[in-house]
């Protein structure tokens, strides 16, 4: 018997009732649902409901950022010293050859911690109390498509989970209507974005990052023209069960999963989205805080500013992510306008969760691929001086989420090259992002070729102190 096509779709929209249901199932099933080890929730009491990555691609230098040493200034433009030179690993690029480099920028102690904070962060430094600012980060890969792999997904190699895609998986969105996993792009010169920063690997797609435009919002969220809300959903109804019905024939699909729960999101989205990403709803006391209102903080302003709004309606991890830290050369011209342009967001940030109550269940973390050498790169001198890439020892800093604020973990040398206390690794730090927020590493498992994976695969184990 023909059906017309509208009678078709009338006669869908009858029947949808308990697919609708269906559907609604399967979005809320975020955790677990395609692993043999079924996560309802978490594994342990969370201290962090979300985590908010602020990630610096390019690198921040440690010893002009939050570890200073006395030592270079000293020292500056002399070799580095063979007792030192010695215990650096054989990396490409370490340049322990090259004369060393003193910071061109002031420290000063703050808060009642003492914690010492470069000049590029005074307003950040006014929270330095609130941070755990972690020195001793370390691993082998200086470059930075590879670094950037290892620090969002825990190898070099980018066919791997981002942790973000992780946390989804683990946790999903408290958000109906929202993501659970949002990226945002800023200043996007030097090294170009790694996918896999925000991939979900051998992961259903489902659980990948959503890139987000930080002017227009989460893209095709707006209603498309001459459809109303109710045509809109008669329309999703018909095409839910078409793809149900070819499902059923196909039997598991992943991919085809991910496609019938995008569109589902996708529709929840155009009511919900476009109000999360209205700037203009906020006051213009919080605008100027953020420094909306400055052209060099305006960009990473607004996508701290939505990285609050989106934590505050559920959405379980954002990442954000800022480029032009890559200082081979004009070393204190370029992290001078990296710290203009992310000090004041940042503090905002800090700022604004604590004054929400939000900072207590929200983990905050800054940093970078790796950390810069305490050397000059080549034979530049004065202002022209620039860091090569070292990953064998660089900081990081986490905040809130049930951080122990004020402290210090670890330590590099007397001149910034390699942790000479409590070394760490980028497993580590994803190993401790994840506990903060109620998971496991070793109870975080996703049956791929035949094999059980968890986020950790080359080990990790949690930075107790940072929670005590």
């Amino acid at each position: 018997m023909l059906i017309n096509r509208r009678a078709m779709l009338q006669e869908s929209a009858l029947r949808f009732g308990s697919l609708a249901l269906s559907s609604m199932s399967f979005d809320d099933s975020w955790g677990g649902e395609q692993s043999s080890h079924d996560l309802p929730g978490s594994h342990h009491p969370a201290s962090a409901k979300s985590i908010i990555f602020l990630f610096m691609s390019g690198a921040p230098g440690q010893t002009d950022t939050f570890d200073p040493k006395p030592a270079l200034t000293k020292l500056d433009g002399q070799r580095v010293p063979e007792s030192i030179a010695a215990t650096v690993p054989n990396i490409p690029r370490a340049g322990v050859e090259s004369r060393l480099f003193a910071s061109p920028f002031t420290f000063r102690q703050y808060g009642e911690s003492g914690i010492p904070v470069s000049s590029l962060f005074p307003r950040t430094a006014a929270f330095v109390d609130d941070l755990c600012v972690v020195r001793s980060l370390n691993h082998r890969v200086p470059v930075h498509g590879p670094g950037e792999c290892i620090a969002l997904t825990g190898t070099g190699v980018g066919d791997r989970p981002s942790m973000g895609a992780w946390v989804n998986y683990g946790l999903g969105s408290e958000s109906r209507d929202l993501p659970g996993f949002v990226v945002l792009l800023s200043n996007v010169t030097g090294p170009p974005p790694q996918l896999p920063g925000w991939g979900a690997g051998f992961l259903p797609s489902r659980y990948q990052g959503t890139l987000v435009d930080g002017n227009k919002g989460v893209p095709y969220t707006e209603m498309p023209s001459g459809y109303t809300e109710s045509s809109r959903r008669l329309q999703l109804d018909f095409i839910n069960e078409m793809n149900r019905r070819h499902l059923s024939q196909l039997g598991p699909d992943s991919e085809l999963e991910a496609r019938i729960a995008s569109y589902e999101l996708g529709y929840r989205m155009q009511a919900s989205a476009p109000e999360v990403f209205d700037l203009s709803q906020e006051s213009a006391r919080t605008r100027e805080l953020y420094g909306l209102d400055q052209k060099g903080t305006s960009e990473f302003g607004a996508h701290c500013l939505l990285a609050r709004r989106l934590v505050e309606r559920g959405v379980r991890c954002v990442q954000l992510r800022n480029g032009g830290w890559d200082a081979h050369g004009n070393l204190k011209s370029n992290h001078l306008q990296g710290g203009r342009n992310t000090d004041q967001p940042i503090a905002a940030l800090l700022g604004d969760l604590k004054r929400r109550g939000l900072l207590e269940t929200t983990l905050v973390v800054w940093g970078g691929e790796f950390g810069r050498t305490p050397t000059i790169e080549g034979n530049r001198t004065g202002d022209a001086r620039g860091r090569d890439h070292s990953p064998a020892g660089y900081t990081m800093w986490l905040a809130g989420g049930g951080v122990k604020g004020g402290q210090i973990v670890g330590a590099t040398d007397e001149l910034g090259y390699v942790p000479v206390e409590r070394p760490l690794t980028p497993a580590d730090m994803h190993a401790t992002l994840l506990h903060a927020i109620g998971i496991d590493q070793h109870r975080l498992i996703y049956a791929h070729n035949n094999r059980d994976e968890i986020p950790t695969v080359f080990g990790g184990e949690v930075i107790r102190e940072v929670f005590s």
